[in-house]
């Protein structure tokens, strides 16, 4: 499971601009500084043995032949070093002058990519001195030092799950780079060996540019450019460095640093590959690779990563960063409400029935109700809302329900369904003192058969509140709560539907209002299908009985996001609940999320129409098309 995750790096040593010897020694610091964090993989600047600005010295004999001895020397600094070296330095073939990517690899060069792309114009003119790589493909050269080494750009390095393609500077900037032939050919990580100078606002260009070529590549993007110590003449260069991840920065250096500068992170191998499996445009894209590509296969002694250094999100349906949590949560109200106004746009309706209770759910999907009829400027008093309480109904979800109900101007209405509960035990011969399953689901089937007549009887359209998280453990009843004419929450999971919630308190809600969704949020979850203790408060509480949602949520993730095994979701459950669940209470967890997610399948195979809203959903009509009779015995 462990060979999923590589640590890989990217550098910029200060250099000398035509100091060779100077420049090779903080290149080799470098190395060792990034095989201390057991990295896999280095990429230096473009041209880092000589410097890129070396400008009409590139014509100078001494040059080039000073550049052949530092990479023979940095081969052999290589042996017996477990990490493959990207390196920027020139090569001289033919009477041509090619600006390459050196990869070294355990005392020996590997292949050499040549840049495809020679920018020549504003402040570049590269074709002054080099030849450009494009259509290099199939080819060999030989070094004085080593023999038949492959040339091109047709190269992909592989170690295992490891295939490394290379780039170089402008290659990125074009309008189809390389790097999109590699990764349809099997390269999941990139490497960009860069010369980028620096003007206002050209990092966040740059930033932006890496941050989509690893989305639309899905693949890991690993970009080095010059530093400071470049600077000379007209430019300047900050030594940005960055490393992304299909479409996230993952790591991102304080650039201008005027010492050699390595930042390494953590990427998931397998994260990536199943992303591609899963996009069938990028399967189909394969059939434009204009060239076959030539696999240079190596071998790493240890794929160990040493200290698991990134922090892994407790949440990861939702955004540690405040600023960018309000702004989601704007924004799945805007999906939840426009969705549900098409709904009524198109039956023609102008009444919405829901159940409150007092809990998250409802109200979240009440708040929703709110925003689209506001929206299609239909009365408030035509959203019907029913509190209908039962064996377990507690006062404060009670008074909680009437409040908001009132508050919002909504048509209430109450019904007590503790007798119509009590007649259908009678009718089907059940102890009233039995509090199993058949005694919870005759209420929630209960209520769903009031808010389904009413709907009938008042021409409306009976939203339902269930969440995304419920319907993976399968935490409904079948043909009770678990069904309705539109489900607005369906693919918001349980520890978003908190922030949704007190994000109206926060940001759009009156202050009694507020005060009454702040307290909502801080009662426990809970059906309330069995009677309350001795002294009135909620006796059965969710999360004791399938467990904490957050872990529930997290092993959603990645379990539907990542089609991770079981092996690495408790891999990175340990990493990321560390200090706040034991190893065993989340091992024990885990087991009960697979097997309800398998055993419950049947339920979100009938499920009602809802507005997808994230990366993961569980609809049947669209991102997951499960049979309802699958075994979990692989799974677990």
């Amino acid at each position: 499971m462990i060979d999923s995750f590589i640590k890989v790096s990217a550098a910029c040593p200060k250099t000398k601009v035509a100091d060779i010897d100077f420049n090779l020694i903080n290149i080799e610091k470098c190395i060792d500084a990034a095989l201390n964090e057991s990295s896999k993989f280095i990429v230096f600047p473009e041209l880092s043995i000589t410097s890129y600005t070396c400008s009409d010295l590139f014509h100078q004999q001494i040059l080039i032949e000073k550049a052949y001895i530092a990479l023979e020397s940095l081969c052999h600094f290589s042996e017996n070093k477990d990490i493959l070296i990207a390196l920027g330095a020139p090569l001289l073939e033919n009477y041509s002058l090619y600006n390459c990517a050196y990869i070294i690899f355990n005392g020996k060069i590997l292949g050499i990519v040549p840049k495809s792309f020679l920018p020549n114009y504003s402040e570049f003119y590269e074709k002054r001195w080099f030849t450009e790589g494009i259509g290099m493909v199939d080819k060999t050269i030989d070094l004085y030092f080593q023999k038949e080494i492959p040339f091109g750009t047709d190269l992909i390095f592989k170690a295992g799950k490891f295939k490394v393609g290379i780039e170089i500077c402008e290659d990125l900037w074009v309008t189809i780079p390389p790097s999109s032939y590699l990764s349809l050919s099997g390269a999941n990580v990139i490497g960009n060996l860069s010369a980028s100078n620096e003007t206002v606002s050209k990092a966040d260009y740059r930033k932006a540019l890496v941050s989509n070529q690893s989305a639309r590549c899905i693949s890991s993007y690993v970009y080095s450019s010059a530093g400071v110590s470049e600077s000379s003449t007209d430019l300047l260069f900050s030594g940005h460095l960055l490393i992304a991840e299909n479409g996230s920065i993952r790591y991102e250096n304080e650039r201008f640093q005027r010492e050699n500068d390595v930042i390494t992170t953590i990427i998931d191998l397998d994260k990536l590959d199943n992303e591609r499996s899963k996009n069938i445009s990028f399967r189909d894209n394969t059939k434009l690779c204009p060239y076959k590509t030539r696999f240079i296969n190596f071998h790493f002694n240890d794929v160990n990563i040493g200290e698991f250094n990134v922090e892994i999100d407790k949440h990861p349906f939702v955004p540690s960063n405040k600023a960018e949590r309000d702004y989601r949560c704007k924004e799945i109200f805007n999906i939840q409400s426009s969705a549900l106004a098409k709904r009524f746009e198109h039956t023609g309706l102008k009444k919405a029935v829901i159940g409150i209770s007092g809990g998250l759910d409802s109200t979240l999907a009440l708040l929703v109700i709110i925003k689209t009829f506001d929206l299609l400027n239909i009365p408030r008093k035509n959203i019907i809302t029913v509190t209908m309480p039962g064996f377990g109904t507690t006062d404060r979800t009670y008074t909680n329900a009437i409040s908001l109900c009132k508050n919002l101007s909504t048509d209430l209405r109450e019904i007590n369904i503790v007798n119509a509960c009590l007649q259908h035990f009678k009718d089907i011969g059940h102890p009233v003192d039995k509090h199993d399953v058949t005694y919870e689901n005759v209420q929630a089937r209960e209520r769903t058969q009031i808010l389904m007549d009413i709907a009938n009887k008042e021409g409306g359209l009976l939203v339902g509140t269930g969440d995304l998280s419920e319907l993976a453990l399968g935490w409904c009843t079948y043909n009770g709560d678990h069904m309705s004419m539109y489900s607005v929450n369906c693919s918001i999971p349980k520890t978003l539907v908190k922030y949704l919630v007190k994000y109206v308190a926060d940001k759009e809600a009156d202050k009694v209002t507020s005060e009454t969704l702040i307290d909502i949020l801080n009662t426990p979850i809970s059906p309330e299908l069995l009677p309350k203790d001795k002294e009135g408060n909620i006796a059965q509480k969710t999360e004791d009985l399938v467990g904490p949602y957050e872990l529930h949520d997290f092993f959603l993730y990645y379990f539907m996001r990542h089609g991770a095994k079981k092996e690495k979701i408790l891999y990175l459950s340990k990493i990321a609940f560390k200090g706040v669940y034991s190893d065993e209470t989340i091992s024990k967890w885990l087991d009960k999320f697979i097997k309800r997610f398998f055993m419950q399948q049947f339920k979100r195979s009938a499920l009602p129409d809802g507005p997808k809203v994230g990366s993961v959903s569980l609809s049947p009509r669209g991102d997951w098309r499960m049979p309802s009779d699958a075994s979990f015995n692989s799974w677990i």
